[in-house]
């Protein structure tokens, strides 16, 4: 008897879908990929700017000028610990030791967290984290905008300063 090569496999198969990983911020175990890193970087530091800025805000207030020390140092404070767990995090996405997270104190060193990728599918570390959400996209994206933002300030801003001083000239000088 000869089977027919268009009959429905009889073998079961089951749709495996991809199995991912927790996103844990206060946490140094698991995956965290590029996008989610850098957003959650910036983030961080918006925030750490805020309690800050509140320090100081509450410091004026009272005139109690140590307020926004006590401010530096907790937000700095706190916002150095929750960098090295994002970058032990990053380094597990690519199979590294979370060890590698102390180039973060060699300038410049850092941005390869954000340039190589992670490991396809599961690693030692983990599952691979999940997709992106819209929020970590959106911060992720901020930083990109203030370098464009702050290089069109530093070419718009001395050219409208010189065509002032050039307009005011201008207008000094006696009608001939």
């Amino acid at each position: 008897m000869q089977s027919n090569p268009y009959q429905t496999p009889a073998a079961k198969v089951a749709d495996q879908a991809e199995q991912f990983g927790e996103v844990k911020i206060l946490s140094a175990a698991g995956r965290m990929g590029r996008v989610r890193y850098i957003g959650y970087g910036v983030g961080m530091t918006l925030l750490m700017y805020l309690v800050i800025g509140l320090f100081g805000l509450l410091a004026g207030v009272t005139d109690l000028e140590f307020l926004l020390v006590v401010g530096m140092v907790l937000g700095g404070v706190g916002m150095l610990v929750i960098m090295v767990m994002l970058t032990v995090q990053r380094c597990h996405d690519f199979n590294m030791s979370g060890w590698m997270s102390l180039l973060l104190i060699v300038p410049v060193v850092p941005l390869i967290f954000w340039l190589i990728p992670g490991t396809q599918g599961a690693n030692r570390f983990g599952n691979p984290p999940p997709p992106n959400s819209t929020g970590a996209v959106v911060l992720a994206l901020i930083l990109p905008a203030l370098f464009v933002v702050g290089i069109l300030a530093a070419i718009a801003i001395p050219a409208y300063v010189d065509y002032q001083q050039r307009a005011q000239v201008m207008q000094s000088q006696p009608a001939q």
